[in-house]
């Protein structure tokens, strides 16, 4: 009877140690971040070489080692070990106990430098290799920009690699290129090289499109600037298939080692910008002197290059010898909305969308003000709203061919016929069909959908409520249940109130320009509150709306008009909200704010030196005086001492020169005259023989 087969025991994971240069830079920490997810393993066709693949890499994970340039301040994958710029001595120390070793020189032209040394140092280690290892420079297309093709419409590929030709300002790529592709054919089975020219990264947060983003989802300027004539063709590939690249290379060691790492798109400049400026900005674009860019603070002149290069490539290597799982094949602008959608998760570039609601004088529009400005966004109140749609759908129709059909212009001039009809029968109003397609409009703009808004006082009922946020056709057609559209849909909803009487009370206070302004003339004011009232007391009212949506209601009671009260007001809106999501200042404004606070604190300094030097003379000043007057004091006293003195030792001196030096000056000169052995004793006979009181 034969045994049972025996299970095979699961191979333990092979870890592949990986070192990346500047894991905290755009580039190189999206390639650490996907290289630090589970390793999926790309299969071939056959059947046979997928087997073999799956038999040698399975259950591969990487250990990543990368070094810190300390110029971002941005999170890196924990998986990975961090190093803030060692010296070379010990970098090299790391990168021999690496099986791969990538050098990414796309972003910071000073990396090549440490590149070439890297190759060049693991070069002459060889011998000491404790095992096979693997060099991999992802360069820049810019290594190709001035190259000649023979047929424009034929792309490069790098079957023709040896005969590129570089952008004057890249020339120090493309030699670290020759260079790294020369060290891996010395004993390729120890030390294999390879080069993977990448074209204009993107995605995950953007680096080199990202002034185009940042500008387009502002909306700052009326027209995106297009920098050049915008014909020409920019090779790029999403972060997430360059980093695919980069994997396949690593887990399939590939027979050539040069590699164009681009997607199968022709994007222009043009179609680029144009696309960005229609889904996050205004829509229009403007051709301006390629010199421009250069003025530009956001970019730098690597990256202007890089943009306003034209070449048309294909690679070949990716296709026949790899199987991208691709997330962007055929390019940014196909790709868009999830472009987009990174863009925004990785910037923390979320929409904020608030609804103020109350009674007429609350402070709506003062608390909506408030709001917009703290937190940057748009502003969406019913008469700025028709004031502005009127004349956007005015210079549609003014702009419009009479000689060429267009669905849009007839649109707008019908929508705009019917607005002017409803305004002229009802008094400069408009009925509710027409306010809330205005309104619905205003918000399905892009600047409402990119940064958010504050929807100041509507909708006023529960029906403009549910034909406002009701959802596309299409989505209400797949939707059993009635549903609404979520991108216009406000987050937060404030609901203001007080009572009638103060009410009435702040309205009687209040200026007559302001009066007429905001129509609270008595009769009307009365009218619009009791209406507002009457809305409010059914079931069906505008906050049963949102409440039934599940947000979050925010009920804030008006009880005083003075500025303090409308502080902590705000201060609430702000504990409920959370923070701004949109962009700070400007890099420049934020520099130039860096800047005038150094020099405040520099002249601060000074002036703190010259008080504290001032300080110190006139405390030298003061010692002076004070040990001129304690000398002075001194002298003084020291006279009266001797005067003190001097009178004291008056009779003393008097005794002494009547009764004591005559006998003793006679004896001393005796002393003298006869020079004895003991002159002491010799004198005291004197003075006992002599004493003229020894009777």
């Amino acid at each position: 009877m034969a045994e049972p087969e025996m299970e095979r025991p699961e191979a333990s994971p092979r870890v592949t140690t990986v070192f990346i240069n500047n894991v905290d830079l755009y580039s190189s920490r999206c390639l650490a971040k996907h290289l630090c997810e589970p390793a999926v393993v790309q299969t071939q066709a056959a059947e046979e070489e997928e087997n073999k693949l799956r038999s040698r890499n399975a259950a591969r994970t990487f250990h990543l080692v990368g070094t810190v340039s300390g110029q971002s301040h941005v999170d890196i994958p924990p998986a990975v070990e961090q190093f803030v710029q060692p010296d070379r001595e010990a970098l090299l120390s790391k990168l021999m106990d690496c099986e791969v070793v990538i050098y990414n020189v796309t972003q910071h032209a000073e990396q090549v430098d440490e590149a070439l040394w890297a190759v060049t140092a693991l070069h002459k280690e060889m011998e000491h290799f404790s095992g096979p290892k693997m060099f991999i420079l992802i360069s820049t297309v810019m290594t190709w920009a001035c190259s000649r093709p023979v047929d424009p419409e034929v792309p490069f590929t790098e079957e023709v690699f040896w005969g590129r030709r570089a952008h004057p300002n890249f020339k120090p790529h493309i030699d670290l290129e020759k260079k790294v592709v020369k060290m891996g054919k010395t004993k390729r089975t120890l030390f294999s090289t390879y080069v993977v020219a990448s074209g204009l990264q993107y995605g995950m947060g953007e680096q080199i499109f990202h002034y185009f983003f940042k500008t387009s989802w502002q909306g700052q300027e009326q027209e995106i600037p297009v920098f050049g004539d915008g014909t020409n063709i920019v090779p790029t590939i999403h972060i997430s298939d360059l980093a695919s690249v980069i994997q396949n290379v690593i887990e399939r060691q590939p027979k050539p080692y040069y590699f164009l790492a681009v997607d199968s798109s022709n994007n222009t400049l043009e179609n680029i910008v144009k696309v960005l400026a229609t889904v996050l900005g205004p829509g229009a674009i403007q051709k301006r002197p390629s010199e421009e860019a250069f003025h530009t603070q956001d970019m730098s002149t690597m990256e202007i290059d890089s943009l306003l290069v034209n070449l048309r490539l294909e690679s070949v290597h990716l296709k026949e010898l790899f199987s991208i799982n691709w997330l962007c094949e055929n390019g940014l602008v196909d790709n868009i909305q999830l472009v987009v959608d990174e863009y925004q998760k990785a910037r923390g570039l979320l929409p904020i969308r608030l609804c103020v609601l109350g009674p007429p004088a609350v402070g709506k529009s003062s608390l909506s003000r408030r709001i917009s400005d703290h937190y940057k966004l748009h502003l969406v109140n019913l008469k700025e709203t028709i004031s502005d749609t009127i004349a956007q759908l005015e210079d549609t129709v003014r702009d419009a061919d009479p000689d060429v059909e267009d669905d849009s212009a007839a649109e707008a001039k019908e929508l705009l016929a019917s607005i002017k009809d409803s305004m002229e029968q009802s008094g400069g109003v408009l009925d509710d069909q027409l306010l809330v397609k205005v309104v619905g409009k205003k918000l399905r703009s892009n600047p409402c959908k990119n940064q958010g808004f504050v929807l100041d006082g509507f909708p006023k009922t529960y029906e403009q409520a549910k034909d406002l946020f009701s959802a596309d056709d299409q989505e209400s057609e797949e939707a059993e249940m009635p549903s609404y559209n979520k991108k216009i849909m406000p987050e937060f909803v404030l609901c203001l109130d007080a009572s009638d009487d103060f009410l009435k009370e702040r309205v009687m206070m209040l200026p007559e320009r302001l009066v007429w302004e905001h129509n609270y003339e008595q009769e009307h004011f009365l009218h619009r509150l009791s209406r507002f009232r009457g809305n409010n007391v059914e079931d069906e009212t505008v906050v049963n709306f949102f409440d039934e949506q599940g947000i979050a209601i925010l009920h804030l009671e008006i009880t005083s008009n003075a500025e303090p009260d409308c502080l902590v007001l705000m201060q609430k809106v702000v504990e409920e909200v959370g923070k701004p999501r949109n962009y700070g200042p400007p890099r420049h404004e934020v520099e130039e704010e860096e800047r005038r606070v150094a020099e405040e604190s520099i002249q601060r300094q000074a002036q703190e030196n010259a008080e504290e030097e001032r300080k110190e003379a006139e405390e030298a000043q003061q010692r002076a005086a004070h040990w001129e007057e304690w000398t002075k004091r001194l002298e003084e006293v020291r006279q009266e001492q001797e005067g003190v003195l001097e009178t004291e030792s008056g009779p003393m001196r008097n005794y002494l020169m009547e009764h004591v030096m005559p006998i003793l000056t006679q004896g001393l000169m005796e002393c003298c005259t006869a020079r004895p052995e003991d002159p002491v004793d010799f004198l005291a006979e004197f003075l006992m023989k002599n004493n003229p009181f020894n009777y």
